[in-house]
């Protein structure tokens, strides 16, 4: 089995590098890729390089994920979010390729306290989340056969993350104060491309199975829960910290471009029962990652 990995530098991408490497080759590119093009700008040199790999399978890892800039460049979210995703259909259905895509939490309007399941009205609030809903929608209406895993709040130990600020900001105040009235789980980019590799496996014998799912870590925190579980952990494991008090705040005291959903819960009963599958709880990813961050 021939897999095309796009957006292979970013923290999801480069843990897909490893989970899928059993699966078969791996032909990986990202934005600046010289053989191949991974530029999700150039349209036409993305269709050319699926057409070159001609993938039994395309994973796109690709996205533009910056939340608040997205909102004043709204067309260039759109190309890379919509449009790339959508030539990537169409050429996965010309070859009849499996086309694995992620998405976000950010399609919802983040009222309620519910978790929200995957046949639940959407209703984004942002650039990013319209943009990334219009790419779902783009992926289901090109006949390709998919999988379209929303997830939120995504971390791993390589690259920067909210842990390792909140423990920067630790080390240099005494006083944090953190958002805790946005609700989410933080979810690693090892358990998504893990999850990812039991899938594709799955799908494969059983294409039936293809669709959209929800993929987040197991259990429920805000901001503040999660910077209080990142503290904790690390002045356990003998990190001498500066910060004495950490002050819950509403999300109106961190005004920001974009807005952000206040319930950003995703219901994963559809995927644990369609691939048999148990997502742990979140805390038991942040504590690996942290373990690997504060043992450098």
């Amino acid at each position: 089995m021939r897999i095309l990995l796009l957006g292979k530098g970013g923290q999801v991408g480069w843990e897909l590098q490893r989970a899928l490497a059993p699966l078969g080759e791996v032909v990986a590119v990202d934005f600046d890729s010289t053989d191949l093009c991974g530029d999700f700008t150039n349209l036409e040199g993305l269709a050319a390089t699926v057409r070159t790999v001609r993938p039994d399978v395309i994973v796109n890892a690709a996205a533009h994920t910056a939340v608040d800039r997205a909102e004043s460049e709204p067309e260039l979210a759109r190309t890379i979010n919509a449009l790339a995703p959508a030539v990537l259909a169409r050429e996965a259905a010309a070859l009849g390729a499996w086309l694995i895509h992620y998405s976000t939490d950010y399609v919802f309007d983040g009222s309620g306290e519910a978790p929200r399941s995957e046949s639940d009205p959407t209703g984004p609030l942002s650039v990013y989340g319209a943009t990334k809903l219009e790419g779902e929608q783009l992926i289901a209406a090109s006949g390709a056969k998919h999988l379209i895993f929303r997830t939120s709040w995504v971390y791993a130990a390589r690259g920067g993350n909210f842990a390792k600020t909140m423990l920067k900001l630790a080390r240099e105040r005494v006083r944090l104060t953190v958002i805790d009235d946005q609700i989410g789980a933080p979810t690693g980019a090892d358990l998504l491309a893990d999850v990812t590799a039991h899938a594709i496996r799955v799908v494969l014998s059983r294409p039936e199975l293809g669709g959209l799912y929800h993929l987040v870590a197991g259990g429920e925190t805000h901001w503040h829960g999660y910077a209080s579980f990142v503290i904790d952990f690390a002045r356990r494991a003998g990190e001498v910290l500066a910060v004495t008090e950490i002050a819950p705040v509403p999300t109106a005291n961190f005004p920001t471009p974009a807005k952000r959903p206040h319930n950003s819960r995703l219901s994963t009963a559809k995927l644990q029962q369609a691939f048999g599958l148990r997502l742990p709880d979140w805390q038991c990813g942040v504590e690996r990652m942290l373990t690997e961050v504060l043992g450098k």
